[in-house]
């Protein structure tokens, strides 16, 4: 066997599951507001599609954190093994990588659960001055969450297409 040819295999395996890493990221959100959000609310009330999205988007974040799992090893493997060479891990796709597991590691950790909980006080509100208050609060941490999503959304495209342009050196 070519000792020679198990790195550069290895580096194949790398982009391989990088670029199924990024698609899991970008495409699955691409998805989720593209066509799962507005089948949603146009199928379901505000409350039952409130509820579905908060499930749906547990599970979209632990897509999110197998594919960090996923890049982070890829990166961590490249930088070992090919140290010096084309093949290593650049200074902006790292800056990408850490961005994005910063803005998820912040909605997943942080922003995400007080929006739920913001949601799930509104829901439970019985009066409609308590619930229109509830709803308010909600809407604002929210809209801080979806944008952190698009945010990010855009930091995965740039990551890609500097892997992209990398891959094709």
């Amino acid at each position: 066997m070519d000792l020679g040819r198990a790195p550069r295999r290895g580096l194949m395996v790398c982009h391989t599951l990088e670029l199924v890493a990024l698609a899991t990221w970008i495409g699955g959100l691409v998805v989720i507001i593209s066509a799962v959000i507005p089948a949603v609310f146009n199928s379901f009330g505000m409350e039952p599609g409130g509820r579905f999205l908060t499930k749906v988007f547990d599970g979209y974040n632990r897509a999110v954190a197998a594919a960090i799992l996923v890049l982070v090893s890829a990166a961590a493997w490249r930088r070992w093994v090919h140290r010096g060479s084309e093949s290593a891990v650049t200074r902006p796709e790292l800056l990408l990588l850490v961005m994005m597991i910063v803005v998820a590691a912040a909605i997943g950790l942080v922003l995400g659960p007080e929006s739920v909980r913001l949601q799930e006080r509104a829901f439970a509100a019985q009066d409609e001055v308590a619930k229109k208050a509830g709803l308010e609060a909600f809407f604002r941490t929210h809209a801080v969450v979806r944008g952190l999503y698009v945010f990010n959304l855009g930091l995965g495209i740039a990551l890609l297409a500097v892997k992209a342009r990398s891959w094709t050196r």
